[in-house]
C-alpha cells in the first residue's frame, strides 16, 4: 500500500513509528502495535482493521457475506456442493452468537432439503429457527412460507393452514405492499384446498386479488448484482461485493413476492375454469404468463400449459386444447403427478369436444386414476361427471352410470367431516 501511493518509509514515518520501525515491520521481523497502526492506517488512508486483516469488514460482516453468496447460490439454482458450507457456516454464527445469521443458515438448508424431499428435515431446521423469535411473516416470508410447506407435504396440512393464515390476518392488519399479501393467499389457499374446503380457498384468492399490484421480472437484474458481488469479493473488494449481494437479496425477495401474484393468478384461472368461464380464466392466464417472468419454474409452467388446454376447451376451441393438452403431457414426462392428471382430463376434454369418444375414454380413465392417487378429489369427481356425460351422448347408459357412482364415492371425500357423519 505503501508503495502504491508512492510514499518511501521516511514519508510514511509518523511520531512514534520510526522509517527504521517500519523497514523491520515491512521485512516480518516486527510485529506492529496496535498504536503503530492507527498511525499508519491515518497516513495511508484505511482503517486499522484493514492494515491488519485486509478487509474492511468486520468477522461478523465478512460471515454475512459468505452467506450471502451461499443464499443466492441456492436460490438461483446454483447450490452443487452449497450444503457442507452452509452447515459449517451454520456451527460457526451458533458459536458467535449470531441468531439472525443461524436463522438465515437454516433456511437456507432447509431449501436444499426441500429439493430432495426431506421434508422431516425441514421442519426440523425451521422450527428451530423460528425457535424463540418474534413472529415477523413480513420480515421471513421465506421462512414462514418453506414451514408451511414442509407441514402440508409431511402430512399436517391442518398445521400449513394455521400458519398461513396467521401470516396473512398479519400482513392485511400492517397494509404491507399487495404483492407479499397475493403470497400469503396462494399458499393458503393452495393448503385449503389440499383439506377439501375449496370454498375458502377461492375466497381467500378472490378478496387477495382485487388488492393486489402488478410487479415487473427482476431475475436479470438478481443475477447481475450477484455476478457484481462475486467478482468485487474475488477482487478483495468487500464493500462492493456486500453492497450488491444485499441488493440481491432484496431485488429478489421481491421478484418471489411477484410470482406468488402468478400463482394467485393461476388459482383464480382454476376457480374460473371450474365455473365453466373460459373467457374469464383465459384473462388471468394472461396475467400468469406476464408475471412468472423469464425464469418460471418447471410446475408453474406445466400447469398453466394444462390450465390453457382447460380455457381452450370452454371456449369450443377444441383443436387448439388437444395441442395444448399433449404438450402440457410432453414437458410433464413422468414427473409431477397431479399435474399430469389435470393435463389428461385437459385432453379428456378436448376430444371429447371433437368427438374423438375412445381416446377421450382412454384419456378420462387416466386422469382419474392419476387424480385419485393424489387425493385430488373434487378434481377426479369433476371429470367423472365430464366423463359421464360423455357416454350418455354416446348412448353407453350403463358405463355412464358406473362412472357416475364413482363420482359420489369420490365427491364425499371432498366434503367437509361434519356433512359426512351426518
Amino acid at each position: 500500500m505503501r508503495l502504491e501511493r508512492g510514499l518511501s518509509q521516511r514519508e510514511l514515518a509518523a511520531p512514534g513509528v520510526s522509517y527504521a520501525y517500519i523497514s523491520r515491520i515491512e521485512a516480518g521481523t516486527r510485529q506492529p502495535s496496535v498504536k503503530a497502526l492507527r498511525r499508519l492506517a491515518g497516513k495511508l488512508g484505511v482503517s486499522a482493521a484493514y492494515l491488519e486483516t485486509g478487509s474492511d469488514l468486520e468477522p461478523s460482516a465478512e460471515l454475512e457475506l459468505r452467506l450471502i453468496d451461499l443464499e443466492l447460490a441456492v436460490r438461483l439454482g446454483s447450490a452443487e456442493g452449497a450444503e457442507p458450507e452452509l452447515e459449517a457456516l451454520l456451527d460457526q454464527a451458533l458459536a458467535a452468537g449470531d441468531r439472525d445469521l443461524a436463522l438465515r443458515a437454516r433456511v437456507a438448508l432447509a431449501v436444499l432439503a426441500r429439493g430432495r424431499g426431506r421434508f422431516r428435515r425441514m421442519i426440523e431446521l425451521l422450527e428451530a429457527a423460528v425457535e424463540g423469535e418474534p413472529f415477523a411473516p413480513v420480515e421471513r416470508a421465506d421462512l414462514y412460507g418453506h414451514l408451511g410447506h414442509a407441514y402440508a407435504a409431511s402430512g399436517t396440512p391442518e398445521l400449513a393452514v394455521e400458519l398461513y393464515r396467521r401470516c396473512l390476518d398479519d400482513v392485511r392488519r400492517r397494509h404491507v405492499p399487495p404483492p407479499l399479501e397475493a403470497r400469503y393467499a396462494t399458499l393458503l389457499s393452495h393448503a385449503l384446498s389440499n383439506e377439501g374446503n375449496a370454498a375458502a380457498a377461492e375466497k381467500v384468492v378472490s378478496e387477495t386479488l382485487e388488492r393486489v399490484r402488478d410487479t415487473d421480472d427482476a431475475y436479470t437484474r438478481v443475477r447481475l448484482y450477484w455476478s457484481v458481488a462475486r467478482v468485487a469479493h474475488a477482487e478483495a473488494r468487500p464493500g462492493p461485493a456486500l453492497a450488491n449481494a444485499r441488493r440481491a437479496i432484496a431485488l429478489l425477495e421481491a421478484t418471489e413476492d411477484t410470482i406468488g401474484l402468478a400463482r394467485a393468478h393461476l388459482l383464480a384461472a382454476g376457480f374460473m375454469i371450474t365455473r365453466g368461464d373460459g373467457e374469464a380464466a383465459g384473462g388471468h392466464l394472461d396475467d400468469v404468463e406476464r408475471l412468472l417472468g423469464s425464469t418460471p419454474s418447471f410446475s408453474d409452467v406445466a400447469m398453466l400449459r394444462v390450465k390453457r388446454a382447460q380455457a381452450a376447451a370452454l371456449r369450443g376451441d377444441g383443436s387448439a386444447a388437444v395441442a395444448l393438452a399433449r404438450t402440457a403431457l410432453a414437458e410433464i414426462g413422468d414427473e409431477l403427478p397431479r399435474e399430469r392428471g389435470s393435463a389428461y382430463l385437459a385432453l379428456a376434454e378436448s376430444l371429447a369436444l371433437l368427438g374423438a369418444t375412445d381416446e377421450a375414454d382412454e384419456a378420462f380413465t387416466e386422469a382419474v386414476e392419476l387424480l385419485e392417487r393424489q387425493h385430488q378429489w373434487r378434481e377426479a369427481t369433476r371429470a367423472c361427471r365430464a366423463w359421464a356425460r360423455m357416454l350418455r351422448a354416446e348412448g353407453c347408459e350403463q358405463r355412464a352410470l358406473d362412472v357416475l357412482d364413482r363420482a359420489a364415492e369420490l365427491g364425499l371425500r371432498t366434503a367437509p367431516a361434519d356433512a359426512v357423519r351426518s
